[in-house]
Formats: C-alpha cells, sequence, structure tokens
C-alpha cells in the first residue's frame, strides 16, 4: 500500500515546486485542490475533472456528516468509490464552520455544538468525532479539528482560540493514531494540523510552536480568508510561512484569486483550496491573466472571441457571445461551462509556476502577472471553503 509522502525538489525564492504522494495518486506541487463540499463539485462531472486535470478533491466533514452520513459512505466504499472520483481527496474537520455558522453553534472544551443547518437538529463535533467521521470517509489527507475565528475578533478571542486549537489537535492526534479496527486508518490517512492567530504575529508564531510539538505529515495555515484584506493576508503570510518546516508540506485553507494563489506560492505555499472558480463561475465571472471577465456585462453581447484563448476546456468552443446569452437566458449551461472552464484556468495557473520555479524564473513570472492581472471588486469575503 502506497502511503503519504512529500518530496521537495526545486526552490526559486521562497516559492517551491515538490511531489505529494498518497494511496490515490502523486500531484505535483504547488497545486490547487477543487472544493467539492458535499462530495461533489458544482456544475463539474469528476470525468470532466479528471480530463482537464484536476489532482485533488476535497470534501467537508461538517456537510458529509448531516447527509448522507459517515457510516453510509464508508459502507459504500468511502468517498471515492461513493463519488467516483479516482484520484487524491482531503477532508476539512469542520473546523471553519465554526466561523461561518457562529450563530448556529456553542464552544465548549469538549468540542463544538452545532444547531445543523438542514432540520435544526443538534450535531457534536469534537476533535474526536470529526477525526472518527473523517476515518469513514476515507480521505488521502484529513485535517485536524480546529477553531477559526473571525479576522476582526478581540486578541483575547484569538488567543483563547489558539490555546483551545492546541489541546484539539492533541486530541485530533490521538484519535489519529489510534487502532479502531475502522477502513482508512492512520496509516493512510496522513493528519494535517492548523495555524490560526488572526492577524497576530506573535499568536502566529504561538500556534506553530504549539504545532511543530507532533510530528505530523503536513501543516496548514487557517484562518485566513474569513474578511481580512489583501495586505493584511500577505503580511500573516510572511511572518507564518517561514516558521514551517521546509520538508513538510504547507497548506493554505479557503485561498483564493488567482493573484492570491500567485502571490501565496512566492510566499512558500504548496497546496491551496478555494470555492471561487465554481461559485464565480455560477455568477458569470471566467478568470484570466488579465483578470476576470464578466461575462453578463453587455460588451459581451456580441462578441464572437473565445473566452481565453490561452486554456483549453469545454467552454473553448463558444464564443463570449454564446456564454453571455446562455447567462441571459437563465440556461445552467451557461455557469457550467464557466465553472469548467475556471477551474481549468488555475490548473494550468498552477503548472505554470510550477515551471517558472524550477527553471529558475518565478520572480519574472510574479512580476508579469501582478502587472497584468486587474480586478475591479475584491473577492476576500466571498473565500470561503464551503459551496
Amino acid at each position: 500500500m502506497v502511503t503519504f509522502g512529500f518530496r521537495l525538489e526545486a526552490t526559486d525564492g521562497l516559492a517551491r515546486a515538490g511531489t505529494l504522494t498518497t494511496p490515490h495518486g502523486s500531484v505535483p506541487t504547488p497545486c490547487f485542490m477543487a472544493v467539492a463540499t458535499c462530495g461533489g463539485l458544482k456544475g463539474v462531472t469528476v470525468q470532466q475533472a479528471e480530463e482537464f486535470g484536476q489532482g485533488v478533491l476535497l470534501g467537508n466533514t461538517y456537510h458529509l456528516a448531516l447527509r448522507p452520513g459517515p457510516e453510509v459512505i464508508s459502507r459504500l466504499g468511502g468517498l471515492h468509490q461513493f463519488t467516483g472520483w479516482r484520484g487524491p481527496m482531503l477532508t476539512d474537520s469542520g473546523g471553519y464552520q465554526v466561523f461561518s455558522l457562529a450563530q448556529q453553534r456553542t464552544i465548549s472544551e469538549e468540542g463544538v455544538r452545532f444547531r445543523n443547518h438542514l432540520d435544526g437538529g443538534l450535531l457534536m463535533l469534537s476533535p474526536e468525532e470529526s477525526i472518527r467521521i473523517q476515518r469513514h470517509l476515507g480521505a488521502d489527507i484529513i485535517m485536524a479539528f480546529d477553531e477559526c475565528p473571525a479576522s476582526d475578533a478581540p486578541r483575547e478571542i484569538v488567543q483563547a482560540a489558539v490555546d483551545r486549537t492546541a489541546r484539539w489537535l492533541a486530541r485530533s492526534k490521538v484519535a489519529w493514531m489510534a487502532e479502531d479496527g475502522n477502513p482508512g486508518g492512520h496509516r493512510t490517512q496522513a493528519l494535517y494540523g492548523i495555524v490560526q492567530g488572526g492577524l497576530h504575529a506573535d499568536l502566529r508564531a504561538q500556534s506553530v510552536a504549539d504545532l511543530l510539538t507532533h510530528d505530523l505529515p503536513g501543516h496548514a495555515v487557517g484562518g485566513l480568508a474569513v474578511g481580512e484584506g489583501f495586505d493584511d493576508r500577505n503580511r500573516v503570510l510572511d511572518v507564518t510561512v517561514p516558521l514551517l518546516p521546509a520538508d513538510k508540506p504547507r497548506y493554505l485553507m479557503g485561498v483564493g484569486t488567482p493573484l492570491d494563489l500567485v502571490e501565496s506560492v512566492a510566499r512558500g505555499i504548496d497546496q491551496f483550496d478555494c470555492v471561487l472558480p465554481t461559485r464565480m463561475g455560477r455568477h458569470g465571472i471566467a478568470y484570466t491573466d488579465q483578470g476576470p471577465i464578466r461575462i453578463k456585462r453587455a460588451e459581451y453581447g456580441s462578441d464572437a472571441g473565445p473566452l481565453d484563448p490561452d486554456t483549453r476546456s469545454q467552454a473553448s468552443r463558444v464564443s463570449r457571445a454564446y456564454l453571455h446569452h446562455l447567462f441571459k437566458a437563465g440556461e445552467m449551461l451557461g455557469g457550467q461551462l464557466l465553472s469548467i472552464h475556471n477551474l481549468a484556468y488555475y490548473r494550468r495557473l498552477m503548472a505554470r509556476m510550477r515551471a517558472a520555479v524550477r527553471a529558475g524564473r518565478f520572480e519574472a513570472f510574479v512580476t508579469t502577472y501582478r502587472a497584468t492581472y486587474r480586478d475591479d471588486v475584491k473577492d476576500a469575503k466571498d473565500q470561503v471553503h464551503g459551496d
């Protein structure tokens, strides 16, 4: 049985290129992991995702625990068999919902009690329960349960979240290491811990120090894309990422726009996830090197040109005018095609960054990208983990 591994193969400044190995295949890094919150990409089939080379899919513990339930998925062979996806998968622990469902939950040392959004019933997520659910789901990479505070939370709230996240990590690790007979146990599932600390450099350093007391396969930076600005996010990465070991993969959770990805790779991040490619696609926004195209604008109604001549996908066969028409006519195909395009664009962007790192020209790539990418709408508030 192939187990989890990470090999760092090239660096250029702080940017890195390597290979992530999992029981369901190897993925070159840096990589973008597409969000399939409830087990399915919005508007994109697994066959289409395979065709444009999507590497990793991400599912969510909270949502899949509510329906259809981890035991059901386990009986049906785990998330891979259940969804038909053949490549690597990662599951979030449900920790993000501690932030996003703040009005529907109560935090205690035991864990978080949610009044769920489906029928008002109660769901208790503790570190142990989150790991148990993720064992049943059977993803290749699983996440420790953490507390994610809002970006504008008072310092004392952020401090408490950092301390609790450390205690919950220790419990998550014990649960991960336990032999309980469930399929997909720790020999084939890699556990990542999560760095919290909000916008406070000293709390980020404390959280990293707590994390590094555990010998885990990978590390994640959480608590960003929760309302902070672009510059604040980059400042947090500047002080946090250099504290993480070079020989382990670094995962930035819930980020981001194409420019966010470029800036974060420049700071040493290896893995990303975000709902923007499919969410924005459904709302008529397509990403390109020049910035987002808002296809519903009148200027595209008679535009015979391709959506993006440099990114090949199923959306390449039709004109911007046709895509504009689909949205104006309320046809779901418009959102599907833009979602496919956006995921293909993100994959191509990551491939170009990997090539630039390996060729020793990443700084030039970043300089050019910063100069050409333009966006008149700030997307930070939309960068969330559930789609």
